[in-house]
């Protein structure tokens, strides 16, 4: 993108009371952004409101001043760096059938996405996996193999990069992709030039290198609460289904299911325990209608062909350690079985198998090394799916 050209659409994009869905009205009848500029006051009420078209004669105060670190930012990282604008070919197809798409995206990648077409491509075969930001040890357990799996089947995994079942999930991406696939797609609620949670800086490099940072928000952007909701439909929309791991009732991953389920996309939940908080979200969907998952191919299934290589997609259906419930069941050791699959305190652990505090404590330990038990807050345990 040209600098006059980005000059323009910053522009636009700034202007206040406009809007996605005036400046839509807008490039409709008088094309690129400097052909709105450009037209008349009169011609522009023609299109949007008075108010509206006297805002887009007034020049943004902080508009220069973003052109310049927009530019800037751009020239730094020319192979990494994009701004993506309505109509671009590299914008995302699935984004342009949403009802209220971005007007600019912001994105930071590998420079092989940026390869002619390649990132509007890579598009096409997502799924979205989102859940929790205080999920249980299982649900990151759940969030990271699933994601994983369905990354090794040819999926672009795409999420949000909140803590818990955001960051497990691009984890698992990047684990399973193969070499120079996108493995993921980070949705953020910032600017680009800032990484929110900052627990987060060392994931977000990551992405960088195998995937794609993506951000509606100008650069600067604070990491502001009404954004995270909003840059959820983004993640919907790039998406051919969203699969929820857990999730409270009031939840913004609900928004997200929610958003993919009005734009006719498949929605996806992994049961909990009733006994769990977090799985309350994942059950309230399931009794919408919502498809219960209990093994990758249960998404798999629901995906179009083209979107996952067929041999990978058999390989799981025929694996011996599944992906999701199956996986709990391989184990016959005791203490596991006692354990059951909620989360369970000590006195009763110990009033189910008769064993001695002291071994008790101690084979608890040993498992959790293993990864086989979690310890939770409030002297409780529970056991995990085996990775």
């Amino acid at each position: 993108m040209e600098r006059a050209e980005l000059a323009a659409w910053l522009r636009l994009q700034l202007t206040p009371g406009v809007g996605n869905t005036g400046a839509r009205k807008l490039l409709t009848a008088f094309g690129l952004p400097q052909g709105i500029f450009e037209a008349s006051q009169a011609a522009l009420e023609q299109v949007v409101s008075a108010q509206q078209s006297a805002s887009l004669k007034q020049t943004p105060a902080e508009w220069q001043a973003l052109l310049e670190t927009t530019w800037t930012w751009l020239q730094a990282q020319p192979d990494a760096h994009r701004v993506l604008a309505l109509g671009d070919t590299d914008y995302p197809q699935s984004l342009l059938n949403m009802e209220d798409p971005p007007l600019l995206l912001y994105a930071k990648g590998a420079p092989e996405v940026w390869q002619e077409g390649s990132f509007a491509a890579c598009t096409t075969c997502c799924l979205a996996v989102v859940g929790s930001r205080n999920p249980t040890p299982q649900g990151v357990a759940n969030a990271r193999k699933f994601s994983q799996t369905l990354a090794q089947a040819g999926l672009t995994i795409v999420s949000g990069l909140a803590l818990g079942v955001d960051g497990a999930a691009h984890e698992g991406a990047l684990d399973g992709a193969a070499k120079g696939q996108m493995a993921t797609i980070a949705v953020v609620g910032t600017g680009l030039d800032r990484v929110y949670p900052r627990q987060h800086r060392d994931l977000a490099h990551r992405i960088v290198q195998h995937g794609v940072l993506l951000s509606e928000y100008p650069l600067g952007t604070p990491p502001l609460s009404a954004n995270f909701p909003r840059r959820n439909r983004i993640i919907a929309g790039l998406s051919h289904g969203t699969l929820v791991v857990e999730a409270a009732l009031q939840s913004g991953s609900l928004i997200t299911a929610r958003l993919a389920s009005e734009q006719g996309k498949d929605v996806f939940a992994i049961p909990g325990s009733i006994h769990s908080t977090q799985a309350r979200g994942c059950h309230a969907l399931i009794k919408q209608g919502a498809k219960l998952v209990e093994s990758a191919q249960d998404v798999l299934e629901e995906m179009p062909q083209h979107v996952f290589t067929p041999a990978l997609s058999s390989l799981i259906a025929n694996d011996p350690n599944k992906t999701g419930a199956e996986a709990l069941l391989d184990s016959d050791d005791p203490l596991l079985e006692a354990l059951g699959y909620d989360p369970i305190g000590l006195d009763a652990l110990q009033a189910r198998t008769g064993m001695d505090t002291p071994s008790l404590q101690a084979r608890l330990m040993e498992l959790e090394i293993h990864g086989q038990v979690a310890r939770l807050p409030g002297g409780l345990f529970q056991r995990c799916a085996l990775a």
